[in-house]
Formats: structure tokens, sequence, C-alpha cells
């Protein structure tokens, strides 16, 4: 009987030696470069604004006032926040090509009642002008003091103004898509919290490296935000077959991103801004993982459903799985 346990013991004891050994091994080898596994998750994030039946924003919605649906199949919310009040991280995406020159002094204004009416203490900004190339006009920042200047200087010459993106070859004068996808992922892709872009121009392309879907799904699946302040140079008072093209561009970048599309001409700047900074302020975000998590570079269609009636939502058209 003596011998028995005394064989048992010496069994357990190498047993637990052997699992050490084993361990440190694992441990030792994770140490010299063996990666370990790693789990990628595939959660999806929605910024989303919601409106009653007067147009007011509404505040105090919960988790169980709305349901999400992918491709039209209910899905689990993971999480749910409200924003109130939170830092806003904004890209101030300008058009300087020739198709605005009628608008610089407008742009100028716009962009002070911007400073004035929107920018909190906490927010951070920065600014970009662009025509065939897309240039820093400034970096993130806190403050708009001396950015007036920075702006007149940008319009006098752009040569020293580092450029956003690669510096590529482009034989025309406007590089629209490319200012809003370089700014997603140059600039606001590392960021947190609410992030938007305000793109002033006329929609109008002529020089990018990227498409228009290209550029709206890059948006998309950073959780960018378009707002669409359009300026748009009538001949003779009336749109061209060009200005409506810009138009419906314009209007489609700020619908499938969650955004609005804003005529600068018949909207007052203080009334746009306010309804922006609104909108950003009182917004929320939720999150869900799909029911179907392949990932086959198809379009996933999401819609979110108020419980209740009178209340309309606007967010983001959708994302492909990738």
């Amino acid at each position: 009987m003596l011998f028995k346990m005394q064989m048992g013991l010496r069994f357990r004891r190498g047993l637990l030696i052997g699992l050490g050994a084993a361990l440190l091994a694992l441990a030792v080898g994770v140490g010299r470069g063996q990666e370990p596994i790693r789990v990628k998750v595939n959660l999806v994030s929605v910024a989303f604004v919601a409106r009653d039946a007067n147009g007011a924003l509404v505040n105090n919605l919960t988790q169980d006032d709305v349901e999400v649906l992918e491709d039209a199949i209910p899905q689990k919310v993971a999480f749910f926040s409200r924003s109130a009040d939170v830092p806003l991280t904004l890209g101030l995406v300008v058009d300087a090509s020739g198709s605005q020159d009628h608008f610089s002094k407008q742009h100028k204004n716009d962009l002070e009642v911007f400073f004035k009416d929107v920018l909190g203490p906490k927010d951070r900004f920065f600014l970009v002008g662009f025509a065939n190339h897309i240039r820093m006009v400034t970096d993130f920042s806190q403050s708009s003091e001396g950015l007036m200047e920075q702006w007149k200087a940008y319009q006098k010459s752009t040569k020293h103004f580092p450029i956003l993106g690669p510096d590529e070859d482009r034989d025309l004068g406007t590089a629209f898509y490319d200012s809003i996808f370089y700014s997603v992922t140059e600039k606001l892709a590392q960021e947190k919290g609410r992030r938007a872009i305000l793109l002033f121009s006329d929609g109008e392309d002529n020089s990018s490296s990227h498409d228009m879907m290209t550029t709206i799904e890059t948006a998309q699946s950073e959780n960018v935000v378009v707002y669409a302040i359009r300026y748009t140079d009538k001949e003779h008072g009336k749109l061209t077959a060009r200005n409506k093209y810009g138009t419906s561009v314009m209007d489609r970048v700020a619908r499938e991103t969650g955004g609005a599309h804003i005529d600068a001409e018949t909207t007052d700047a203080h009334v746009y801004f306010r309804q922006i900074a609104e909108e950003l302020r009182t917004s929320y975000e939720l999150g869900y993982y799909p029911t179907d998590p392949l990932k086959d570079d198809s379009f996933r269609k999401i819609v979110i459903k108020p419980k209740h009636d009178g209340i309309k939502v606007r967010a983001k058209t959708g994302y492909f799985s990738k």
C-alpha cells in the first residue's frame, strides 16, 4: 500500500513538472517572437440622430427604444451610448478649385461663422484646401486664432502647404473624392469619439484617383459623418447638367454617411452650422456583432427602427463586409 502511494505521488509530481515545463516553453516561445493566437471581432458601430414629428432632436432614447436590422435581419445590440456635449473632432474640407472662385469670400465668411457658432473649448479640427491637390492648411487645433490668416495665405499660394495623401500627378483641377478619402484615412481614422467632415464644395470632380463609391465606403467603415455644404455656380441663374451632377453627388455622400446636404445659397450659415453642432452633440451610437460574420465584400444594409411612432432616425445606410 505504501509503495502504491509513493508511486502515485511520483506520478502526480512528474505530471505537474511536465505541465509546468510545457507552460514555460510556451511562454518562452511567445517571448521569442512567436505570435499568440488572436481573434478578430467584427463589431459594427453606427452613429445616428433622432428627431420627433416636429423636427426637434430627441435626446432621451435608450437601447430598448430602437432595434437595428442588417439586411432585414434583427441584430442584438452589444452597446448603446448617447452623446451629450461630447468633444468633436472635425475636418473642414474646402474646395478652392476654379468653379468655387465666385464663392471665395463666402467660404471665408462661413468659416468665421463656424468658429463662432460651432467650435467648443474641447473640440478639435483641421482645415484642408483642395483643387487638383489636397493640402493641409492647418493640422489639428483647438483654437481658431490665426487660422483665417493661414487660409488667406493658402489662397494666395498653395505651394508652402503640405500635401495630404500621396503626391500624385493630376491633369485637371478638382480632386473632390480624394479630398474626402484622405481626410478620413490620413486624419480622422486614427481619432476617437464623434468625428465628421464639413465639406464646402459643388460636388464636381475631375482629377481624383478614388471614385464616389470607394469614398463613401471609406467614410462608412470609419463611422465618419459627412455634412455637404454646397456652393453651386449656376449659369444665368439656372442649373447646368454639370451642376445637377454635383448636386446629386453632394446629396448621396451626405445621405450614405448619415450626414446632411445643405444648399448654402438658400440657408443662412448661422442656421445650418447651429443645426450641425446640435446634431453632433445630441446623437447616439450603437454597436452589434452581425449574425452573418462572413466577410465577402458584400454591402450590408443597416436600418435603425424606432419603436415609438413619430420618431425618424438618420444614420449611414450600411457598410461593406471586409
